[in-house]
């Protein structure tokens, strides 16, 4: 081989080694981190306590521990919840989640032992408290999601801060937010008969989340109605089908016969009726939910 060519292949490989390591750094993967990541993880309630709006932050993890380790990204929590290998999968108002192409970016800044950058941000810039939808069109599980993680995920997971999810109930993906379980939370169409909307609003007590106040603001509670209300869509915009049979409990005040907080109730021959509750009182509702998203009453009583 030539010495001129060889001089070539070295030259060529230099630059090769120095365009990598650029492109290995906090920040050319923060637009990563900006784009699919700070709706949740960022701010005051930064879900897990893990802020990736900061390379002081992502260093830091979460309220668990590290989720970073230097020149190791297979054994980086991040890198295992990108891939799906720890779950929840992130991000959390995913699929679609992170390509192939991005998730082997963020590995390669690891592998490279996590370097920083000469002009990296000290903090988020914009960051919206919820990702809401343009002008004209519905709300889907994409915006609402970064509110369920940054103020409910941290105790509705598995092993969360208060051990086993509250109830068996679990907020971090949307299958398991509408999901049935011993009980149905969400009624798509019907926001008032949804536990969730009503712990939330305060209407069922213990009110959510539970580390407030302070609690979701009025906009964020207005989203999350106008989400149910609309068919509880998924992140394409697809609407939930009604959980035709499924359980309902909640709690509430009789405002008139038979509404429990703007929650009109389907009261029939089979309804138990237990001490003759009158509007104004709080009162207990079991039933199911109908054909039509409502609620039929099995029994109701005064609390």
């Amino acid at each position: 081989m030539s010495i001129y060519k060889k001089l070539l292949i070295a030259s060529v490989s230099a630059l090769f080694c120095s365009v990598a390591h650029a492109e290995s750094t906090y920040v050319s993967i923060q637009p990563l981190f900006q784009q699919h990541c700070l709706l949740c993880h960022s701010g005051q309630h930064a879900a897990a306590g893990l802020s990736l709006d900061s390379y002081e932050g992502i260093k830091k993890g979460s309220l668990r521990g590290s989720v970073v380790k230097a020149s190791d990204p297979e054994g980086s929590e991040l890198i295992r919840r990108l891939k799906g290998n720890s779950q929840p999968r992130m991000p959390m108002t995913g699929p679609p989640f992170l390509t192939d192409a991005e998730i082997n970016r963020v590995a390669a800044w690891i592998k490279a032992g996590l370097p920083k950058g000469q002009t990296a941000a000290n903090g988020s810039q914009n960051v919206a408290s919820s990702n809401k939808p343009d002008a004209g069109k519905p709300v889907n599980y994409t915006h609402v999601a970064p509110i369920f993680a940054r103020r409910c995920v941290k105790c509705h997971t598995e092993r969360g801060l208060m051990g086993s999810a509250p109830e068996g109930y679990l907020l971090n993906s949307y299958a398991a937010t509408l999901s049935a379980g011993d009980r149905v939370r969400i009624i798509p169409g019907n926001s008032a008969a949804s536990e969730l909307y009503r712990r939330i609003k305060g209407y069922s007590m213990p009110r959510m989340p539970h580390d407030g106040p302070p609690y979701l603001s009025a906009d964020e509670i207005a989203l999350i109605a106008g989400w149910i209300n609309d068919g509880a869509r998924d992140s394409s915009g697809r609407k939930a089908p009604i959980p035709t049979g499924a359980r309902v409990r909640f709690e509430g005040q009789l405002n008139a016969l038979w509404n429990v907080d703007g929650a009109t109730l389907i009261i029939t021959g089979n309804t138990r009726i237990k001490k003759i509750p009158r509007p104004g009182d709080r009162v207990r509702v079991e039933g199911w939910v109908n054909a039509q998203g409502q609620v039929e009453v099995e029994r109701i009583r005064r609390r």
